[in-house]
């Protein structure tokens, strides 16, 4: 029979129908279906949610969830209140939704099993409302509502009026409402989940991030990142629902702003969107709202005030979101918003007080100052973006900034910020053409350089700091250079010297040089318009008759110019020296070349070349000629002999090389005008400074010479020259000076003035004596500067022809004469070597002379021995000189007086042949000396005399003997061949360049002699070992040779020779600086060669990076010579170039190896990726490779070129996602290479190193998009690093740290702060920052991995920061692996090095944050057996207890969870006898209970835990077990109930057995307080007795320390146990040990080997606690008068004994004693039978001593005792009458006088 079906339970019958009701939703498919059946069902299933059975409530709430959201939206538009209440229920079930773990394919079937999926619509509408309710706060119906929310989404939220639907704490059992913290929380766990798409999140989780509760903010912050790439910033809507959300809606029904941290969040988006700059009108709102004052601030406008802290963030993100603006809206968009904006920011500043800020308040705050600097700087930008805003005549905004750089008082961080704002105006003014604008300008900018610290402005304000250098920045950025006033504002900056700032300085002199005023105003800045009239507009020199009305004021007088312009008259002067001359040239079509040598360029037209001068004299004659004309001219001339009239300084010197160089030049009628003013010139020519004595004397010379006849002034300067000169013997300190002037003088003035009056005779008495008086000087003269003086006079007088070799000559003949100067010339003295050049232009050749001549010459040729590179130019020079007389082309600058035709000088016609035979035969020379004198003279007669037939035909030997030097050793010897053979080329015929060439690549290509032997390349130039350079020889000439054997022209060898000129040399010879390179650069040839010979350009290109510093400059020449528009050039051959340093930079030769590298390096520099994207991998590849180069410089090249392509690759990653392909191209490509073993495990340290560095500037400037994929592996390696990498000193140390006086451990302490601040540990955190749950999955076995195998303590420590990182930061993306790693790290925390073990623990600690209870719990259990089982080790109980005080600390919440189950064992554990394990478990229970009674809540708990460790074999856990017992006894306080004591009194007797050890007393003290405090005494008698048994025992212990305790615990047991006679007991106990301590007296004492007490005060101690005890054990009321006869007289010969001890603690202790004994005997009706006894007592009481105060003290106290008792017996009365009296005369203390008249009122 089959068996009844058993029936069904309630609560599976209500399961079955809540299931069929599901059934019957899930089948219906259409919307009016589903309403037929909610209609039906919906009321019944929703009573279900008050079931009595949980499983069913469970369910319903799940079940509903997808039918309560299902339609919301469109039950929104029909009735608001009916979706408010359905809402309301979603919100109450969603506590009991339990998420799946996200990223789980559950967590992805989410939406779909809600029903989301397929209505997004429902979906948008849970997500914003959700968003609204992290908004909303649950305020009172009086307030205005809620932030960034309307009163209709407040009512919806609180179901229309129902305010006590929310509540701010739990909620109590007379409400239902819910609690809106935990509401909010549980909300943004489920916007987290996958039930909605990253749009719909977006929005609650910003809302949630700017949350005050730190636990809805992080996982706001978690959504938001993942959130924020799924949106687009851009989108128009969203942006508006933003703005709304931002200011608020206002109206009575409308929404506040929001809070200022969503404000916050809200700018920091919206600089990261182009599209915002078009809300004008809403972003200017923003900024007003923001920088509104207090009290003109609307109700509407904000919620809280703006002040502190917070209102300062937000003005930093509205001040950061203008800048945002500035820089990224469109024209249109910032002509709308940048007027109101500068104008609100302005009020802003003005606000505060401007220009100085207002100290009302005290001053302003930090915060005040800041919000200052940002609206200048703000101000800055806008007024850059929009240029239109601050071009305009007035310059309102410009003026304002200048206004306020002068005059705002507000500290220097704020005038950073007005320069900055300044240095942002600038570029609009540079582009500017508006005439009414610039010259508004130049008289701003003239105005504030015109303004010092302590004057006062056009405003009325006082000026505090100096604007020069913006103005002078402005001046020369803003200006075209033609503008004079500009200029003149440069000459102003250097008006001061040395007392102006170095920069103004410095902007002062490139003002005053074109080529850096173009360098700084480049063409691609200029408008294109401009572009067109660059050489006519912008860059043109200013005019010269301007210049000098503006700079020099006019008629302005000299005095008044010089002191207006200081230190830059001389400035000024040279300036408008270049400029004249360079309009001259203009005029012509010869303007100098604009360059780094612009002024030298004219210097050496003006000096060298005679078509150069003609043209300049031309112009001067016809442009300045007549009165009015010539008036600037004039007066240019007269500022610059005032200059060196008045200024004996090098500047003055300077301003009078002006002056001299342009009198050979100008009118005569000019001329005769400064002729006028010739008396200035004395004190010049008596000056102290040498050089301006020449220069004056010189002037002199041309001046005074003028006219027929002389003038007044110079026949007196003259009279008064003749005077020094013929007193010369007797001068001494300043009259040197003085004679030497005058020699100077009298000499260029003789000699002009016979050549201009074509009398070459000194037939006067006043000339003859002055040259007798120069030649004496030569003869006998000793002091230097009047023979440099008599030297340079004689010199003159010869080239003028003034004197000749027939001269009559006084003292010395023309022979001696010669020896004379040629003695100066062998000491080095240049100027006699030109004046025997110049005296041997005077000898004749076929006459009695020509010894003469061959004296001069031959003197010349012997200072070939003088090494001075200087002197044989000197030497060549004279040798032209004497060659060619007045046709030698070095003779153009010395005719500085002008007849038409040169000055005489003797004819020639072999001299120049004989000469150049004679170098030319020298040139072959082998001795160094002579080699380098010839080539140098050779080059000098070539270059001076080449125009002259007998060179010309000479040209080819010349080429020969130049090409013998190209492979000398001497760098100067090449250098001045290859000038030579330049030379050679450009003044030959093209027949003979042709042959020329051939015959040079000949030399060099054929083993056979060419013209004149050749140079191969087994050619032995050295002796072995006479030239180590190391490296081998490098030459200039080498290299070019090269580069045009790889072209395959050898042309270009003679075309590029000129160029190679690298020695100082070159530079301070102006005839030869510039020469050949402007006919190289006209040759049209180069131009066709180059077009048809690409080949070059790579070649020449590598070639400029040319380790060589000669062939470097060389090349480089050639290179700007050659190439027009190197940037267009290099983009056209851009890989024919690559290819070829890709082909080099692993060649056989170590300086193509290392130009290769340089050339890369800056190649890629500036180039977008795409340019070389193809050759990315194997530049890496190359540069590391050669990274391990066997030569330094090529390493430290190739780590150059590595730091490049790192800066490139930087700069695409911080470019974020504007190149965001173009980073991950790169890192694709360069990652995997820095960790393979080129990089990273490179076995060189460099490579090493510079992969480690690269490595870091990616991780720091990559996005999360490009640097995800390589997380895992970067995480991982970068931990291994932190070891491998740290010094090898630091292991060494800390095994030999106590040799430096240092512990092992204070050595880990400081590598753990080096851990903490290292680099790569801030470059993982970087990593770990942009975690996702499917890197972080990638991310677990490596860093496993990493937590195993890692040795070091850097690399351990760094394992357990970033466990730290990912539970606190990162907790959400790691929760899942939290348990794991938990797991993992029980093992880890037992590392022997003590500094990983604690960061281990600490690690665990916050891994339990997210960690699993149960996880938890297993921890703890495994802290506990760890603890219990580690035996004497205190090591190991020191891990347990970091361990649990991490988990307290760091994992707060989940420790107080799971008190119940570790508390206890902390408690135990805090007795530990271990000092560091005892702090943290002490520290940890005081954290996490309310109190020592809270011991009662986990007593049971506790004793469970200890007792079975108080029979543990290891001593520390069976004493840290009975510590707690103790402790626990203790902590229960005065009164113990019944059922506790019975639970307690097991474990206490067990924590009391056994012998004594260290610390016994406190269990002791607890056993003694248990019987006192609990009931168990009395109650239980064999308990009771148990424990007199054991109090009894511990008192006989023989442990000397322990024993005195236990005396005194025995006397407090004695107190406790009444109607107990124990004195018989006690006194078997003390009195032996009374006795023993007595006798043992005079014992030495002995210090505790432990740090405790010494031996003497612990028998002092043991012997006062027996005697107190035994005084304490004698019960009157228990005894009969014969038994208390016996223990009296017992007890007082002890007495006796102790007090007569000089003992303090004895003697209290016994006096004590003695009073509770008085105070029990009074109580009793005893009789005066004891009169004799206790008159003992009391004779002992007042006989002692010198007693303490304390002592004296306890004696009147034990009297009082006894005062009472003692009438029952007249003899005892009267003695202790009679004691008291006598205590009471000696006692000075007034407490113990009082107590004494007490106890005399008493027996009274």
């Amino acid at each position: 029979m089959a068996q009844p079906k058993p029936a069904e339970t309630p609560e599976a019958k209500e399961l079955s129908l809540v299931g069929k009701v599901e059934l019957r939703i899930a089948l219906t498919d259409s919307d009016t279906k589903l309403e037929s059946v909610l209609k039906t069902y919906l009321a019944p299933l929703l009573l279900k949610l008050a079931s009595d059975h949980m499983s069913v409530r469970n369910k319903e709430r799940l079940d509903l969830l997808p039918i309560l959201m299902h339609g919301l939206d469109d039950n929104f538009r029909e009735s608001a209140m009916h979706t408010a209440s359905l809402f309301n229920v979603v919100l109450k079930l969603l506590p009991h939704l339990i998420l799946p773990l996200r990223g789980s394919n559950e967590d992805l079937d989410l939406r779909i099993k809600l029903g989301l999926a397929e209505r997004a619509t429902d979906a948008e509408f849970v997500a914003a409302w959700l968003g609204k309710l992290l908004l909303f706060h649950n305020t009172p119906p009086s307030s205005k509502g809620c932030p960034a929310l309307t009163a209709e989404d407040c009512d919806f939220l609180q179901l229309y009026g129902k305010n006590e639907l929310w509540t701010s704490g739990a909620p109590s059992s007379s409400s239902n409402g819910m609690n809106l913290t935990e509401a909010k929380i549980v909300s943004a766990k489920f916007l987290s989940s996958g039930a909605f798409v990253e749009t719909e999140r977006f929005l609650p989780a910003l809302f949630a991030s700017a949350d005050s509760n730190s636990r809805l903010a992080d996982i706001g912050d978690d959504m938001l990142k993942r959130a924020t790439p799924a949106i687009s910033l851009d989108d128009r809507v969203l942006l508006q629902k933003l703005l709304t959300i931002y200011l608020g809606t206002g109206g009575p029904s409308g929404s506040l702003p929001a809070r200022r941290p969503l404000q916050i969040k809200i700018l920091a988006l919206f600089c990261r969107s182009e599209e915002i700059t078009t809300f004008a009108p809403q972003i200017l709102q923003i900024v007003k709202e923001a920088l509104e004052p207090q009290d003109q601030r609307s109700e509407t406008t904000t919620h809280a005030p703006k002040q502190g802290l917070e209102a300062t963030k937000l003005r930093s993100q509205v001040f950061a979101f203008t800048n945002w603006t500035a820089r990224v809206g469109s024209e249109q968009c910032l002509k709308a918003l940048a007027p109101n904006l500068v104008a609100d920011l302005r009020t802003y500043v003005e606000t505060q007080g401007w220009p100085v800020i207002s100290d009302e308040r005290g001053g302003a705050s930090a915060g005040e100052l800041s919000s200052r600097s940002y609206c200048y700087e703000s101000i800055g930008l806008l007024a850059k973006a929009c240029p239109d805003l601050q071009l305009e005549p007035n310059l309102d905004i410009l003026r304002w900034l200048f206004i306020s750089l002068g005059c705002d008082n507000s500290g220097s961080d704020v005038s950073i910020s007005i320069e900055q704002a300044l240095g942002s105006t600038l570029s609009a003014f540079a582009r500017s053409s508006d005439a009414d604008v610039e010259n508004a300008l130049t008289d701003l900018l003239s105005h504030n350089m015109m303004l010092k610290v302590g004057n006062t402005d056009a405003y009325g304000n006082t000026v505090i700091r100096s604007s020069r250098y913006i103005a002078i920045r402005f001046a020369n950025r803003c200006l075209p250079f033609h503008n004079v006033r500009a200029r003149l504002m440069d000459v102003l900056a250097l008006a001061d010297g040395s007392r102006e700032r170095s920069e103004v300085l410095e902007e002062g002199k490139r003002g005053l040089d074109p080529y850096w005023y173009r360098n700084i105003n480049p063409i691609n800045e200029l408008p294109t318009a401009g572009r067109e009239m660059l050489d006519t507009s912008r860059y043109q020199m200013p005019k010269f008759h301007d210049l000098v009305e503006v700079i020099f004021a006019g008629k302005e007088s000299s005095t008044a110019t010089h002191h207006r312009l200081g230190f830059g008259l001389s400035p000024a002067v040279i300036f408008c020296r270049c400029v004249l001359l360079s309009q001259a040239l203009s005029s012509r079509n010869v303007s100098p070349v604009v360059d780094t040598d612009w002024k030298k360029n004219i210097d050496a037209i003006v000096a060298n070349d005679e078509k150069g001068r003609d043209t300049i004299k031309e112009y001067l004659q016809d442009e300045y000629n007549g009165a009015t004309r010539s008036f600037h001219l004039l007066t240019f001339l007269q500022i610059a002999l005032d200059a060196l009239a008045n200024q004996n300084t090098a500047d003055a010197e300077s301003s009078g090389d002006c002056l001299l160089e342009l009198c050979p030049l100008i009118p005569e009628d000019l001329l005769r005008e400064i002729s006028t003013r010739l008396i200035q010139l004395q004190r010049p020519i008596f000056a102290s400074r040498y050089r301006s004595r020449i220069i004056a004397s010189h002037l002199f010379g041309i001046l005074a010479s003028q006219g027929k006849e002389a003038t007044t002034d110079s026949k007196k300067l003259l009279q008064n020259f003749s005077t020094k000169i013929v007193a010369w013997e007797n001068c001494v300190g300043s009259e040197v000076h003085e004679v030497h002037g005058s020699i100077l003088a009298t000499g260029y003035w003789l000699s002009r003035r016979n050549y201009l009056r074509d009398d070459l005779s000194l037939g006067g008495d006043l000339e003859r004596r002055l040259v007798t008086a120069i030649v004496t000087i030569l003869s006998t003269g000793r002091d230097k500067d009047i023979l440099d003086a008599a030297t340079m006079a004689i010199d003159q007088l010869f080239l003028y022809g003034s004197l000749t070799a027939h001269s009559n000559l006084d003292p010395l003949d023309i022979s001696s004469l010669i020896i004379k100067i040629g003695s100066r010339a062998e000491a080095g003295d240049e100027n006699s070597i030109l004046a025997l050049g110049h005296m041997a232009m005077q000898c004749d050749e076929a006459d009695i002379s020509t010894s003469v001549l061959n004296q001069i010459v031959n003197s010349l040729y012997a200072l070939h021995e003088k090494r001075q590179p200087e002197l044989q130019f000197a030497v060549g020079a004279a040798l032209s000189c004497a060659a060619a007389g007045w046709q030698s082309k070095s003779l153009i600058g010395f005719q500085d007086v002008d007849r038409g035709f040169p000055p005489t000088s003797a004819r020639r016609s072999t001299t120049l042949t004989t000469i150049l035979e004679k170098v030319l035969t020298d040139c072959k020379t082998t001795k160094p000396a002579l080699r380098q004198g010839t080539v140098i003279w050779l080059l000098c007669i070539v270059q001076y005399c080449g125009h002259l037939d007998q060179v010309r035909n000479s040209l080819r030997r010349c080429q020969i003997a130049f090409k013998g030097f190209l492979a000398d050793r001497d760098s100067l010897n090449q250098e001045t061949a290859s000038r030579g053979l330049t030379l050679v080329y450009e003044k030959g015929d093209q027949g003979l360049k042709d042959d020329l060439i051939r015959d040079l690549v000949g030399s060099f290509t054929s083993t056979s002699a060419g013209l004149a032997g050749s140079v191969s390349g087994d050619t032995q130039l050295f002796e072995p070992g006479a030239l180590p350079t190391g490296d081998g020889s490098v030459t200039t000439y080498k290299d070019i040779m090269s580069l045009a054997s790889e072209v395959g022209d050898s042309s270009l060898v003679y075309r590029f020779m000129s160029l190679a000129s690298n020695n100082a040399i070159w530079s301070s010879r102006a005839a030869f600086g510039r020469f050949g390179l402007s006919n190289i650069l006209s040759d049209s040839s180069v131009d066709g060669y180059l077009s048809q010979n690409p080949k070059l350009y790579p070649a020449l290109f590598r070639y400029r990076f040319d380790p060589n510093s000669n062939v470097r400059t060389a090349m480089n020449d050639i290179w700007s010579a050659l190439v027009k528009d190197p940037q267009a050039t290099i983009d056209i051959y851009f890989d024919a170039i690559v290819d070829d340093l890709l082909k080099n930079i692993l060649g056989k030769e170590w300086r193509v190896r290392q130009a290769s590298c340089a050339a890369i390096a800056d190649l890629v520099q500036g180039r977008p990726l795409a340019k070389y994207e193809k050759y990315l991998s194997r530049i890496w590849t190359l540069a590391f490779k050669v990274c391990d180069d066997i030569k330094d410089s090529v390493r430290q090249a190739a780590m150059a070129l590595a730091r490049v392509l790192t800066a490139v690759l930087t700069r695409s990653l911080e470019a974020g996602n504007s190149s965001s392909t173009t980073a991950g191209t790169m890192l694709k490509e360069v990652l995997p290479f820095l960790l393979s073993p080129s990089g990273l495990e490179s076995s060189a340290q460099e490579v090493q190193a510079f992969a480690l560095k690269t490595l870091l500037q990616i991780i720091k400037s990559s996005s999360e998009d490009v640097l995800r994929p390589f997380l895992p592996e970067l995480v991982g390696r970068l931990l291994a690093l932190l070891s491998s990498l740290e010094p090898q000193e630091i292991n060494y140390f800390h095994l030999n740290a106590d040799k430096y006086g240092m512990t092992a451990q204070q050595i880990d302490d400081v590598r753990l702060s080096s851990v903490r601040s290292s680099p790569m540990m801030e470059a993982i955190e970087r990593c770990l920052d942009m975690l996702d749950d499917t890197s972080m999955k990638h991310l677990q076995p490596s860093l496993e991995q990493a937590l195993r195998t890692t040795i070091g303590l850097p690399s351990r420590v760094g394992v357990s920061r970033v466990l730290v990182s990912l539970s606190t930061r990162h907790n959400f993306v790691f929760k899942p692996y939290a348990d794991y790693f938990l797991k993992l790290l029980r093992k880890q925390v037992l590392d022997r090095n003590d500094t990983i073990s604690t960061s281990f623990a600490a690690a665990s600690g916050y891994v339990a944050r997210v960690a699993s209870d149960d996880e938890i719990l297993m921890l703890f259990d495994y802290c506990k057996k760890l603890y219990f089982d580690s035996g004497e080790d205190d090591r190991y109980r020191t891990i347990t207890a970091e361990i649990v005080s991490a988990t307290a600390r760091y994992a707060t919440d989940k420790f107080a969870s799971l008190a119940n189950d570790i508390l206890p064992f902390v408690f135990i554990a805090k007795h530990d006898p271990n000092n560091r394990a005892k702090e943290l478990f002490e520290n940890t229970w005081n954290e996490n209970v309310g109190g020592s009674r809270a011991v009662s809540l986990y007593l049971k708990e506790i004793l469970a835990v200890a007792s079975p460790h108080l029979n543990s074999p290891r001593w520390s856990i069976k004493h840290t077990a009975a510590f707690a017992i103790a402790d626990v006894v203790k902590s229960l306080g005065s009164e113990v109930s019944t059922s506790n004591a019975q639970l307690i009194w097991p474990s206490l007797e067990k924590a009391i057995g056994g012998k004594t050890w260290d610390g016994k007393e406190s269990v002791l003290e607890a056993f003694v307080a248990f019987a006192k405090n609990s009931d168990l005494l009395a109650s239980d008698p064999k308990i009771g007795e148990l424990m007199q048994t054991i109090i009894l025992r511990e008192s006989k212990r023989n442990n000397v320390r322990y024993r005195q305790h236990a005396l005194a615990y025995l006397g407090d047991f004695v107190d406790i146990c009444k109607g107990i006679d124990w004195y018989e007991r006690v006194h078997e106990i003390t009195s032996p040990v009374i006795q023993e301590l007595l006798d043992a007296e005079n014992e030495m004492d002995v210090d505790s080997t432990n740090g405790g007490l010494s031996s003497k005060i612990t028998s002092e101690r043991t012997l006062a606690n027996a005697m107190r005890t035994l005084l304490k054990s004698i019960d009157p009321a228990l005894r009969d008068q014969p038994r208390l006869m016996t223990s009296l007289l017992q007890t007082l010969e002890s007495v006796k004994k102790a007090l007569s001890k000089n003992d303090k603690i004895v003697r209290d202790a016994t006096l004590e004693g003695e009073r509770v004994l008085f105070q029990k005997l009074a109580a009793t009706d005893a009789t005066n039978t004891f009169d004799s006894v206790l008159a003992e007592y009391i004779s002992t009481m007042f006989e002692l001593g010198n007693q303490t105060e304390q002592s004296r003290t306890k004696a009147a106290e034990a009297a009082a005792a006894l005062a009472g008792w003692s009438r029952r017996g007249s003899t005892l009365h009267e003695l202790l009458v009679s004691n008291v009296g006598a205590a009471l005369d000696r006692e000075r203390s007034p407490v113990i006088r009082q107590l004494l008249l007490s106890v005399q009122q008493a027996l009274a």
